[in-house]
């Protein structure tokens, strides 16, 4: 039987941008693929039903990572503790693939732990199974609370023996897979700005409000605005995004702690809670 998580219609959307905004990286290779999370109320939006897909289905596209599409591994900076970091990207990930739902709206599979890129730095590019299951709890905790929520597709134990400065050691491995509406970040911007590079910037702002905006998107494009006043709405349209979703994590009694331009989406999307 064909994996039908493989033979979902994956769409080139962010890596049809060119690769002024990514790298190409391959996937790990790990000793084991134990799954020990799959988010079976996540299929339905796939138009997938759980019961015809196997736990070797997700070990299949999520741990030995049987490829659908190039693995892009995004580029970007970030403001953290009020201190610019030129020096980030995705150092322990990379976009699987972007896949349209039941409601038509577009989402990622981004991994979390799948090895090596060209951002990581002194790090191993791995995920401690503890912090993998910390991220699965937080996730589906804040989802039930009304929070604006990435959720974790999968997690799959790897095998390996990993040594952390923060926790026991040896501790177990993992890779995660995280479903989004969109991975690209303020941070993806201020590398742009950062470089010098105002056409990329307008080429992703172009992409980001076509993608993740369609109703400003078919607005804009009715009415015949200019692009300085699309990207203002824009603009506007994002704050109030933000701010809902900060005032969703205040009414949940949560606080991120790590409210860095790296960590804040485009969509006004939560993500990120390993540690």
């Amino acid at each position: 039987m064909s994996n039908p998580l493989l033979s979902l219609n994956y769409e080139p959307a962010l890596e049809s941008l060119g690769g002024d905004y990514f790298d190409e990286v391959p996937a790990a290779d790990f000793p084991q693929h134990i799954l020990r999370y799959r988010n079976d109320q996540l299929l339905p939006t796939l138009g997938l039903d759980p019961a015809q897909v196997t736990d070797e289905h997700f070990t299949q596209a999520f741990g030995e990572f049987h490829c659908v599409r190039p693995f892009l591994a995004l580029r970007y900076h970030g403001y953290q503790f009020n201190e610019y970091n030129p020096n980030l990207g995705d150092g322990r990930g990379f976009l699987y693939g972007q896949v349209r739902g039941t409601d038509g709206r577009l989402y990622d599979f981004g991994t979390k732990g799948s090895g090596r890129t060209p951002y990581s730095r002194s790090a191993d590019g791995r995920l401690t199974l503890k912090g993998g299951i910390r991220e699965v709890l937080a996730a589906e905790a804040l989802h039930r609370l009304g929070v604006n929520t990435s959720r974790c597709f999968s997690l799959v134990e790897t095998g390996e023996a990993l040594w952390r400065g923060d926790e026991p050691s040896p501790t177990r491995s993992s890779v995660m897979v995280r479903f989004s509406h969109s991975h690209i970040r303020f941070g993806t911007f201020e590398r742009l700005n950062y470089i010098r590079r105002p056409d990329l910037i307008a080429k992703l702002l172009d992409f980001v409000i076509e993608y993740y905006y369609p109703e400003l998107h078919l607005a804009a494009s009715n009415a015949g605005v200019s692009p300085a006043e699309k990207y203002a709405l824009f603009y506007a349209d994002l704050v109030k995004r933000v701010a809902e979703l900060v005032a969703q994590w205040m009414a949940a009694g949560f606080c991120h702690a790590v409210l860095n331009t790296d960590n804040m989406s485009i969509t006004g999307e939560s993500f990120d809670y390993g540690p």
